[in-house]
């Protein structure tokens, strides 16, 4: 897998670090709401799993599946919920933890989707942002890292079901999705 990867955006530490602050954040912010972590899954996994051991206060986790992608490396548009909460967020506060943002629209689908469910509030953690990629406004409350528009795999990201297992988030070389 190393030799698919054109360069290393952000290493273990880096990552460990800005985790580690994005944890102290929301635990401050949340401190006596019992928040609920809505992890989208499944890139979100590793981030969610980092943030949560780092959130010394009382807080449950759900878990979302949606698509928007397939095998493409780009979004279609259309969010397609492949698995839904199992848990009522009604008067709870919710935090989003997604992966990564590209056109934005799967993340304001999300929020918009789980304001139906009467939430206290909703609150967007991602891990990474390509705001050169977003074809809608979106707000986001919590951004690990900004990336250019490249195709990063790693920390839970993948193409076509592999990388995810990469402890950095890397560039994947143009020609390993370009074979598709």
């Amino acid at each position: 897998m190393i030799k698919d990867i054109k360069a290393v955006l952000f290493d273990e530490s880096m990552i460990k670090n800005r985790v580690q602050e994005i944890s102290n954040e929301l635990s401050h912010r949340f401190a006596d709401k019992n928040p609920v972590l809505i992890c989208i899954l499944r890139g979100a996994v590793t981030f969610l799993s980092d943030l949560m051991r780092n959130m010394p206060i009382p807080l449950e986790i759900d878990f979302m599946s949606i698509s928007s992608y397939g095998d493409s490396t780009v979004s279609s548009g259309i969010v397609q919920i492949r698995k839904d909460i199992n848990i009522s967020i009604k008067g709870r506060h919710v935090i989003i933890v997604e992966d990564i943002v590209d056109s934005g629209l799967s993340l304001n689908y999300l929020k918009e989707y789980l304001s139906n469910h009467e939430s206290a509030s909703i609150t967007t953690c991602v891990f990474l942002d390509k705001p050169k990629a977003h074809k809608v406004d979106v707000k986001i409350d919590f951004i690990g890292f900004e990336i250019e528009i490249e195709f990063v795999v790693g920390y839970g990201l993948d193409f076509s079901e592999k990388y995810r297992n990469l402890p950095y988030i890397g560039i994947l070389k143009e020609e390993v999705y370009k074979e598709l």
